[in-house]
């Protein structure tokens, strides 16, 4: 019986198979018998719950988009920057009748892409709305932080002083073992662990004039931040202490009287405290002569 119900099931599969394609078949041929325009693909809706919509492209992406294939097929030794300077070139010399069926696909993306926006806010909770806040002032942060730092960098700011263990990592990184940068990281740690104290002085020492270095090289860039007229970007360390040489003697003298004077006021309650002590002791000790005097 048991290959007489084994056949019944692959007849079956079998069966279901042949539905399946020639239902597959029976939408294709009906694709290709509609025109293009009634041929869109059907959106995909669960991506509105899972995030919010991604921005449209203007029409230069567009552009950027349909030319970098066949540009890449053409040359493909060239680089990818040398390709973009090369599409960026060929939309500058464009007319504008050839710029505008991109220019009208971004404005109708930028119509579906409010619909699409409202549609996923209507169905935000209000705890997910306050992440979506959190989430965008991270970002900004982010941004921030890193245009902050190619500020300063473009403006040579001095690089921090390395540590022992940063002056041994770079030195022997290459000898390191592994192959992947966590298992050479780890490598190198258990190395320096290992060293004798006598091995590690060498670098701290390295590390302390690492540290000279960074102070005399702050000091000339902060001299001509002040210069230049970024005083936003000096330390607050330095700014005092500038401060404090550029006022006259007269005022520090007068705020160096003023501690003395608020430290003698401080200590003047202690004293009359000792000089009442001291009277109540000598009444006390009169008031006992007279009673054995009395006695």
């Amino acid at each position: 019986m048991a290959p007489l119900s084994l056949m019944t099931a692959s007849v079956s599969l079998l069966a279901k198979s042949f539905s399946v394609l020639s239902c597959t078949g029976s939408l294709a041929r009906c694709a290709s018998i509609l025109p293009t325009v009634y041929a869109v693909p059907v959106k995909c809706l669960t991506s509105l719950t899972s995030g919010p919509p991604k921005r449209p492209l203007n029409g230069y992406m567009r552009y950027v988009r349909q030319q970098k294939p066949d540009l890449i097929k053409q040359n493909p030794d060239i680089r990818a920057v040398d390709i973009v300077r090369k599409i960026a070139q060929q939309w500058r010399t464009m007319s504008p009748e050839q710029k505008q069926p991109f220019e009208e696909a971004s404005l109708r993306a930028r119509e579906q892409f409010k619909v699409d926006l409202q549609n996923y806010q209507a169905q935000l909770t209000p705890a997910q709305i306050q992440q979506q806040v959190l989430d965008k002032k991270q970002r900004l942060a982010r941004r921030m932080s890193i245009r902050k730092k190619r500020e300063l960098t473009n403006l040579g700011k001095p690089k921090r002083p390395r540590s022992p263990f940063n002056i041994f990592m770079s030195e022997h990184f290459e000898e390191a073992r592994g192959t992947t940068l966590p298992a050479k990281m780890k490598s190198l740690l258990e190395d320096w662990r290992n060293l004798f104290d006598h091995q590690k002085q060498v670098y701290t020492q390295l590390a302390e004039d690492d540290k000279i270095r960074y102070k005399n090289e702050m000091k000339s860039w902060e001299d001509h931040m002040a210069e230049i007229g970024r005083d936003d970007l000096i330390r607050q360390q330095t700014l005092s202490t500038k401060r404090e040489i550029k006022k006259p003697k007269s005022q520090v003298a007068k705020k160096r009287t003023k501690k003395a004077a608020v430290k003698t006021v401080k200590k003047a309650p202690a004293t009359a405290k000792s000089k009442t002590s001291q009277k109540a002791a000598k009444s006390s000790s009169t008031k006992a002569v007279r009673t054995t005097k009395k006695a």
